[in-house]
């Protein structure tokens, strides 16, 4: 990865990069999202899709694929319907073997077993297997998508572990890849301090752990 603060995000879990996204008053956490694999991490820029509902007669559901690119991070809103997958085994082979970050949905996926076995991240609200062909079909491409409740702009930084998915607009990402690391740092200090013997109590009052998700005033 050239791309420095997708590097600093790598290194980072969701979980910090979820109080700093709250302490800047910024909503990023894709709520219901989860991986298929919990051995499953992600990193890189968005590459956004959104579905509808197929017309007749139905437009294409996959062919973007050939568009997208390299260490991208794959993003499909299809507004969270789980009636019908919008992501299979040959878009995962395809994926895989280009070398993209991972693949993001506003709703479910199938041929689960092939993602965990090329270790290719999915992220997804869960798995079904009944095709989205002729049930759904793209609608736009590189526009701004709704991924569980958080908005995701082309170019915005997803990061994905084993808690989930955090999307950090790319407007604000230095900021809060900045507060995410002091986030980081500090509850470092905490546990040296505790494993030295300090009580819990006293090493958060001394790195000011209740403060580290509070709100900053704008």
């Amino acid at each position: 990865m050239s791309d420095t603060n997708v590097q600093r995000a790598s290194k980072l879990d969701t979980a910090t990069l979820s109080d700093a996204l709250d302490r800047c008053g910024i909503n990023g956490q894709c709520h219901r999202i989860k991986p298929s694999s919990p051995d499953f991490r992600m990193a890189g820029r968005a590459w956004t899709l959104r579905y509808g509902p197929a017309g007749k007669p139905a437009g294409t559901v996959g062919d973007y694929i050939d568009t997208v690119p390299d260490d991208a991070v794959i993003v499909l809103d299809n507004g969270g319907r789980d009636d019908a997958t919008v992501w299979g085994d040959i878009l995962t082979e395809v994926a895989h073997r280009r070398g993209l970050a991972g693949t993001l949905i506003d709703g479910v996926n199938r041929d689960v077993a092939l993602c965990r076995e090329l270790g290719y991240p999915v992220y997804s609200r869960g798995n079904y297997m009944r095709t989205g062909k002729d049930r759904v079909q793209v609608e736009a491409t590189q526009v701004p998508v709704n991924i569980g409740g958080a908005r995701v702009a082309p170019g915005d930084l997803v990061r994905g572990d084993a808690d989930g998915v955090v999307v950090i607009p790319r407007e604000h990402e230095a900021r809060v890849l900045d507060v995410a690391e002091s986030i980081e740092a500090a509850e470092n200090a905490i546990r040296a301090a505790v494993r030295a013997g300090m009580s819990l109590r006293d090493a958060r009052d001394a790195h000011r752990y209740h403060q580290l998700q509070t709100r900053e005033e704008s």
